[in-house]
């Protein structure tokens, strides 16, 4: 705000810190439009914050996007000047003062100084998915310095592309000698934490150092829950002396039941033009009714405009795919534009759904994926919504190992879920929606 001032001034332009108190609302609202598109487009990003090439080129553009919406609106926001030079100042200043902060932000980031120096005590099948975690997501945050692992067939042998520095016995000698920062234990069976490593993990958190679970760390990582590294740490999984506020549940049964009022209006007004499209394609029914448990595992009836042909399934239930040919020429266009998933409104007014959680899945896929996924049928302890936190951060799936990923993000918000979360994802919502990139 400071160098705008001085920017400004120089400039010749009305502008200073009494513009600021004499008109609170123009950066009231300059903040709350940037608030949103930066977490619409992901600009808090650390992974991409961390890196010139991705974050400058980046937040420039949603700069200036932010900038020219701003101007757009001038019956709360400043009357444009007579000269275009104001306007165009405006967004050259904005545009250059956030890429400059966001270059020095990346540069300082990415300096050794401010990297925790970890080791990580277990170089098995948990310590390796925390390592490619940390390098896809975290390589600026964390210097891995190696593994602490009492396996002696994995000594003196590079484990992920970094060392096995030893035993438990080397755990306080690697930590005093490479200044290690922060122990990583990453041994998802507690009963295979010996006595002795467990002292040795004690000693390291008197001198100071930050002993941490892989688990936790994951979590905060990805914004997934590691089912497949809990062993029997129901914990892991599951919120721990957490209960939803009242409040809170109030507040999103309530915007549940208004978004339901506003779907099914919509519904209403879509119904003639829509519905006429569908059954002049195939002369087909409208509407699709399907069976997806919801919460507690109990069955309810899924309605969407349909999108398939009505024999699209002569062999039984199969997962959708990229450019499935079941899918109609209408359905296709319904699907790009996310108009087949308003009826669930009626679901959601009926209390079967909230707008956002878990994704409901059919009882055929859940039969067969609770047997090769740990703790799935877990994502049922909430009601289903149409959108979440799975839908948000990956992309459609047609396998057993996305559904594990998506488990892991259902998981997470379940853990997790508070108001902050829900706008999160009904932000990234709406962007997805904008870019058309149903399927």
């Amino acid at each position: 705000m400071a160098l705008l001032a001085v920017l400004s001034w120089r400039l010749g332009l009305p502008f200073s810190w009494r513009t600021v108190a004499e008109r609170p609302v123009w950066f009231l609202l300059l903040l709350a439009l940037w608030t949103a598109a930066a977490f619409l487009f992901g600009a808090y990003d650390l992974r991409r914050a961390s890196q010139v090439r991705s974050s400058v080129p980046h937040t420039a553009a949603l700069s200036l996007a932010v900038a020219a919406l701003y101007l757009a609106v001038p019956l709360v926001t400043p009357a444009l000047h007579t000269s275009r030079l104001t306007a165009a100042s405006f967004i050259l200043a904005t545009v250059g003062l956030v890429g400059v902060g966001r270059t020095a932000y990346a540069l300082l980031v990415a300096q050794p100084v401010f990297r925790q120096r970890a080791v990580i005590v277990g170089a098995g099948w948990a310590g390796r998915a925390l390592v490619d975690a940390i390098r896809e997501r975290a390589d600026s945050e964390y210097e891995l310095v190696g593994f602490i692992d009492d396996d002696p067939a994995k000594q003196g042998s590079p484990v992920a592309g970094l060392p096995v520095l030893g035993t438990w016995e080397a755990l306080a000698e690697a930590v005093r000698m490479y200044r290690i920062n922060e122990v990583i234990v990453a041994i998802t069976r507690y009963e295979a934490i010996s006595g002795e490593l467990l002292q040795a993990l004690v000693a390291c958190r008197e001198q100071g150092v930050q002993v941490i679970a892989m688990a936790s760390l994951y979590e905060r990582l990805t914004g997934r829950v590691p089912v497949e590294h809990a062993g029997r740490g129901l914990h892991v999984v599951f919120p721990v002396h957490r209960e939803l506020s009242l409040s809170y549940q109030v507040l999103k049964r309530a915007t549940d039941f208004t978004i339901g009022l506003l779907g099914a209006a919509i519904v209403a007004l879509l119904l003639p033009v829509v519905g006429l499209a569908i059954w002049l394609d195939d002369r087909g029914p409208v509407f699709y009714r399907q069976t997806r448990l919801g919460r507690g595992g109990g069955p309810f009836t899924l309605l969407k405009f349909r999108t398939m042909h009505p024999q699209a399934e002569p062999e039984g239930p199969r997962w959708a795919e990229a450019d499935d040919r079941r899918v109609t020429r209408v359905g296709r266009w319904l699907r790009r534009l996310h108009l087949d998933e308003l009826p669930q409104a009626i679901n959601i007014l009926r209390g079967d759904m909230s707008f956002i959680g878990p994704r409901p899945e059919r009882p055929e896929f859940v039969a067969h994926l609770e047997k090769q996924i740990p703790f799935y049928r877990a994502r049922h302890a909430v009601r289903p919504g149409v959108t979440g936190w799975a839908q948000v951060n990956y992309e459609y799936g047609d396998s057993v190992e996305d559904a594990l990923i998506k488990l892991q993000y259902d998981l997470y918000y379940i853990k997790h879920a508070n108001l902050w979360l829900d706008l999160v994802i009904l932000a990234r919502t709406v962007g997805h929606v904008l870019r058309f990139a149903g399927r």
